[in-house]
């Protein structure tokens, strides 16, 4: 199909509507471009980042993919695998580095921005679909988790094949109606298998609200296979958590009573076993919707402003699609209004309905030269500003939130395998990673004393506040430079370890 000269309309698009749409798409395809350059260009960062990357790298080397490993032994009970495995498999498909970290993110976004466009264009034409897709691609929180190591992405695509298969599957009459219908169900399926309940209250949720708005049960029972699709959901996702619990018995009380009701009840919750509470208070996740979804809101609200006579006159004829999109957009920031712990990303399900409410405001206010100019850049600001970040900050961000300089300096320094590096205390996620799980970890400063005691020429990785603690410690060890928060040490006078 030829997305400049295609449309919904009868007529052929006008020569103006064809020239937006090659800007549109030249716009998108930059920004695209710019998130796929930069997949490798910076380090994988402590903490999330770094976890994940690492569980997957874990999952490789082990096997072992039913139980995600935080550490050698240590089941990661906070996430369902659905993340880790896609990343594991682009692990075995392109090897072990950032850019293959990265890339199931990108994808899972991708596909995201296609239902998106899908969305916005069948009501709208090709041009409303581009714009929804270029301000969806160039929202802060969209564009930076399209390039991160994490489970959002994941969820975010569930979500998003629930949301446009409901809505799909509902509005369609014919046969591929049925298809959508399913759609919605293994959308319900990657979201059981990213993040777990979350996503599928996301999704209930403004569905839920939308069929009691607009009275039509019957409707929404005849296009959706509920029967069918239920136990296609159950048969999918149930399986894995019943293997799990089987594999590490005790994960299914954690991860729903502690993870599900404990982190959303208790801002102030211990049982926390692999990280740390994000408490915020009652309603910072409005704060963080709107900071999401820069820099396009105040473009949404000047268009809103332009369109207000044209949209009281769509109001009748857009009103169930307008409250489709508003009870999504706002499902993340109601939803979590009250919760006890919080994070900017808990509002990325939201990210594409808010693009379409742009893109139907755009539609509204119609087109100008001066509006024209200020959209488009506004769409180019995020992505040349992403460059100069990760070119202004990436020492920084290497020395401050990631190992990897360390462990370079380690790997150069060291005369023999035998020689490893030790952490006191907890070891961050991103040295396991860039040293491929061979890095040691002495709990206490009396284990740290008996390893120091064998000789073997080992590497010390520690901060200034463990040095200061134990001042005795300078005098054995020789320092070979500081990196962050760490200095890297080695053993002095002593030979290198040998094989025997």
């Amino acid at each position: 199909m030829d997305i400049l000269n295609s449309d919904t309309a009868a007529t052929a698009p006008r020569a103006t509507e064809i020239a937006e749409r090659r800007w549109l798409l030249a716009l998108l395809v930059i920004a695209v471009a710019v998130r796929v350059a930069t997949l490798g260009a910076y380090v994988l960062t402590d903490n999330t980042e770094a976890r994940y990357a690492e569980i997957a790298r874990k999952m490789v080397e082990t096997g072992d993919w039913i139980t995600p490993q935080f550490h050698y032994g240590v089941p990661f009970w906070s996430k369902p695998p659905l993340a880790m495995w896609l990343t594991s498999v682009s692990y075995l498909a392109l090897g072990v580095d950032e850019f293959s970290a990265r890339l199931p993110s990108l994808l899972a976004c991708l596909g995201v921005l296609w239902l998106t466009y899908r969305m916005a264009a069948k009501p709208g034409g090709v041009t409303s679909g581009l714009r929804a897709a270029l301000v969806l691609m160039t929202t802060l929180l969209f564009f930076i988790s399209a390039g991160a190591v994490m489970t959002d992405p994941a969820l975010l695509l569930g979500t998003t094949l629930s949301m446009a298969g409901f809505w799909t599957a509902v509005r369609r009459p014919d046969s591929a109606a049925r298809l959508w219908g399913y759609a919605f169900f293994v959308g319900l399926v990657i979201s059981l298998l990213a993040k777990g309940l979350v996503g599928v209250v996301l999704t209930l949720g403004p569905v839920g609200l939308w069929t009691l708005w607009k009275g039509d049960l019957r409707t929404v029972w005849q296009r959706l296979p509920w029967i069918g699709g239920s136990l296609l959901a159950a048969a999918l996702a149930v399986p894995w958590y019943l293997l799990a619990e089987a594999r590490t018995p005790g994960f299914l009380e954690y991860f729903f009573i502690g993870e599900h009701w404990k982190r959303y009840t208790d801002s102030g919750w211990q049982g926390d076993r692999f990280g740390t509470a994000h408490a915020r208070p009652h309603g910072t996740i409005w704060l963080f919707a709107m900071a999401a979804t820069l820099p396009w809101l105040p473009a949404w609200l000047a268009l809103l402003w332009r369109s207000r006579r044209a949209a009281r006159r769509q109001a009748a004829a857009d009103a169930d699609w307008r409250a489709y999109l508003w009870l999504w957009a706002l499902a993340p920031p109601v939803f979590f209004t009250f919760a006890g712990n919080i994070l900017l990303t808990y509002v990325l399900p939201g990210l594409p309905a808010f693009a379409l409410l742009v893109s139907e405001a755009w539609r509204a206010a119609g087109t100008g030269p001066r509006l024209d100019a200020t959209l488009k850049l506004s769409s180019l600001w995020l992505p040349v500003g992403f460059v100069v970040a990760v070119a202004l900050a990436g020492t920084r961000l290497e020395t401050t939130y990631s190992q990897r300089p360390l462990v370079t300096a380690y790997v150069a320094a060291r005369e023999s395998d035998l020689q490893h590096l030790y952490y006191l205390g907890e070891t961050p996620l991103s040295a396991e990673f860039y040293t491929r799980g061979r890095v040691s970890n002495a709990a206490t400063p009396t284990e740290l004393d008996r390893v120091l005691g064998e000789r073997r020429g080992n590497f010390y990785a520690l901060t200034e506040e463990q040095l200061a603690a134990q001042p005795e410690l300078r005098a054995r060890l020789t320092p070979l430079g500081h990196y962050g928060r760490y200095a890297l040490l080695r053993e002095a006078g002593t030979p290198p370890a040998r094989a025997e």
